[in-house]
């Protein structure tokens, strides 16, 4: 069973048709990268794969079921920009997730679960690269580290699907090529099933195992706002979470038709 359905999915707002004719799945442990122009819908469809959007038609499903309309620990998302508490430590803004997750009210836990959740985070910085930042605060890291540290609060909570909106465009070529190898690693080190958005076609091609192109493929020059966007092209890519050459050639799919 594929862990992500789309099944004639669309997104409207207030007339205006911006997704449309969504059809594809995805199995576990899939990278998708997502390219398509500015304004064709992309960053709308990860919200709803986040659920901070709900679609206006069709079905959005996380293993056969409905997915959960609001934001759960089953997805972690990184954004292009930083949300980060500029009052917490770099360790204490990996902490708080957790921390919240166990005691909704205070945001705080003590004692043995408060240990147990301080070593899971380090144990976090440490894979992102970030252990030896823990006492530092947010403005006194870098561009790097702040996305690292995104990338350590998104992935405390073990999600399945990992959301990834521009995260590497503001980076330096450097730093970006550095933030590459690292989301390879920890793709494949927790199984993840990742979606990223992405305006560098090198980056979708080189990054995903599988590439979508956002597209409107239906125009009408007197109701601008009748048709959406939808998934245009699907690259199978010869990537795979083990780092191994993806079964199978890589045609060009078109899902327009």
């Amino acid at each position: 069973m594929p862990l992500i359905e789309l099944k004639n999915l669309e997104k409207h707002y207030d007339g205006q048709v911006v997704l449309e004719r969504l059809n594809v799945s995805v199995d576990e442990g899939e990278f998708v990268s997502i390219v398509g122009a500015s304004g064709c819908g992309k960053t709308t469809f990860l919200k709803m794969l986040l659920g901070t959007e709900s679609p206006s038609k069709g079905e959005l499903l996380l293993a056969g079921k409905p997915l959960a309309k609001e934001p759960d620990a089953n997805r972690g998302v990184v954004f292009q920009r930083y949300s980060v508490f500029p009052h917490l430590t770099v360790l204490g803004n990996v902490m708080l997730g957790e921390e919240f997750s166990e005691s909704r009210w205070l945001g705080k836990v003590f004692g043995r679960r408060r240990a147990a959740i301080r070593e899971r985070a380090r144990n976090m910085l440490s894979q992102v690269g970030l252990l030896a930042a823990q006492d530092k605060y947010p403005h006194q890291l870098s561009g790097g580290m702040q996305q690292r540290l995104a990338l350590a609060q998104a992935l405390i909570k073990q999600p399945r699907i990992l959301l990834l909106d521009e995260p590497f465009g503001a980076l330096d070529p450097g730093i970006r090529a550095e933030m590459h190898t690292l989301i390879s690693e920890l793709w494949t080190r927790h199984q993840l099933t990742i979606f990223m958005i992405t305006h560098d076609l090198k980056e979708g091609f080189s990054l995903g195992s599988r590439l979508w192109v956002f597209d409107k493929v239906r125009h009408d020059p007197h109701a601008p706002d009748a048709f959406g966007a939808s998934i245009t092209y699907d690259i199978p890519l010869e990537r795979s979470p083990a780092g191994s050459p993806a079964a199978g050639p890589a045609p060009l799919v078109n899902r327009a038709a």
